[in-house]
């Protein structure tokens, strides 16, 4: 059933599905919507190519988001995570973090890396309600509008308690 022919009020169809190289183009549109300096074509595509975890958040048929992350060593590091706009605010991008959680620990990995900027509180606000904590400081990691922008980095610890 499409969105326009939903009972009005109903909630989208939400899924997580994997993200392919046709996906892209619309994977970059919501990305270059979103950030001053998105990612690059290239980079999603290599993302794909060399077996990252990526998905896209499909609602209704179209790209509402995507999530990517890599394995490695006992650790996941999610790499961008991302909610189109006029999806915000509908606990989908919390949906999509407890799903990459869960790959992770499925793949058993020991523990989730990210960064994220500091500018973002609605981001680090997400990720402490998951149970991320901080653990330090990345110097100038991001381009920004007045030179470069610190990251904060976070960790969640998947080992049992």
């Amino acid at each position: 059933m499409s969105a326009e022919l939903k009972p009005p009020g109903e909630a989208p169809l939400v899924r997580f599905r994997p993200m392919n190289l046709t996906d892209v183009p619309n994977v970059i549109a919501v990305e270059r919507a979103s950030y001053p300096f998105p990612w690059s074509e290239g980079v999603f595509r290599d993302c794909i190519r060399v077996g990252y975890l990526c998905r896209v958040v499909d609602v209704d048929g179209e790209v509402g988001g995507y999530g990517i992350m890599s394995y490695g060593a006992g650790e996941a590091h999610i790499l961008n995570i991302c909610v189109r706009s006029d999806l915000r605010g509908q606990g989908i991008g919390r949906r999509l973090m407890h799903f990459l959680i869960e790959r992770a620990r499925a793949a058993q990995m020991q523990d989730v890396f990210l960064e994220v900027r500091p500018s973002n509180p609605v981001a680090i606000a997400l990720y402490a309600s998951l149970g991320f904590t901080r653990i330090g400081i990345r110097k100038a990691y991001y381009q920004a509008a007045g030179g470069r922008e610190d990251a904060l980095v976070y960790k969640l610890s998947l080992r049992p308690a």
